[in-house]
């Protein structure tokens, strides 16, 4: 129930980017949602909370929070509209400390690192999109995490949702 979230930049080409927002569950570790697109506006950051909670199914995001830094998608009137549609409880770092949202930081540094393996930037869109696609889709299906057991977050979830309804 407990989600963080955060834009980072993609380098590709000549000095352009991409940006992907992610959304993190915090207590699985698994990417409910995610979105990449060529802008930093509002649209990314609620393009990625949709898709988390159409991951999340029926019930969705209800009842949840939400972490992030005070960057103004996550501040804006059309997130805080989202968020209430969606029955997420907002939460925002201080301002200028980015150790307040250290989950999403550390994945954003993590896929950076494991897809460009030490090049500067990707040498287009499309190859940004595919390798980040591969990673989000390894990282959730197949990685392992020590704070798991050292299972991948959707074995988790679901062994998860087994002990659940068993009990």
């Amino acid at each position: 129930t407990k989600y963080v979230g955060d834009v980072t930049y993609l380098p590709v080409g000549d000095g352009e980017f991409l940006y992907l927002a992610t959304v993190m569950d915090l207590g699985s570790r698994r990417l409910a949602g995610w979105s990449i697109a060529d802008h930093m506006r509002t649209e990314l950051v609620t393009d990625a909370l949709r898709a988390a909670a159409a991951v999340r199914g029926v019930t969705g995001l209800d009842g949840s929070i939400f972490h992030s830094d005070n960057g103004s998608q996550y501040a804006s009137a059309e997130f805080a509209d989202l968020c209430r549609e969606l029955g997420v409880t907002r939460s925002r770092g201080a301002v200028g400390t980015s150790a307040d949202n250290a989950a999403a930081e550390s994945l954003n540094a993590t896929l950076k690192r494991e897809t460009l393996q030490g090049r500067k930037r990707w040498n287009s869109a499309g190859e940004a999109r595919a390798a980040v696609f591969r990673w989000i889709t390894r990282y959730n299906t197949r990685r392992r995490h020590s704070s798991l057991g050292q299972i991948c977050p959707v074995e988790f979830e679901r062994r998860s949702a087994t002990l659940a309804t068993a009990a």
